[in-house]
């Protein structure tokens, strides 16, 4: 894992305490386009999987992931790819 990747991991499990979190690196598949830097660790995928989702619409779980990490956009992260569900609708 790479640090980006490091940090953005760090960052959703301060904001998402007890969360499932899985985050895959993406940038492989973006390689040549605009905004993708060489060296990767510019577009990611991340499945949040958190109880405290209960009650948010879809809209507002994407706004928290991406506050979240937030800092990462000023630096390396170009895009990122957002699964936020509640353990039920894990299921």
């Amino acid at each position: 894992m790479g640090e980006t990747a490091k940090r953005i991991q760090s960052a959703l499990e301060t904001a998402f305490p007890g969360a499932y979190i899985a985050l895959q690196d993406e940038s492989a598949l973006h390689e040549g386009h605009a905004g993708a830097p060489d060296g990767g660790e510019s577009h990611f995928a991340a499945a949040v999987v958190w109880d405290g989702f209960e009650g948010m619409n879809r809209v507002a779980r994407h706004r928290a992931v991406n506050a979240a990490v937030d800092a990462e956009f000023s630096g390396r992260l170009h895009a990122l790819r957002i699964r936020a569900l509640t353990p039920e609708e894990a299921e």
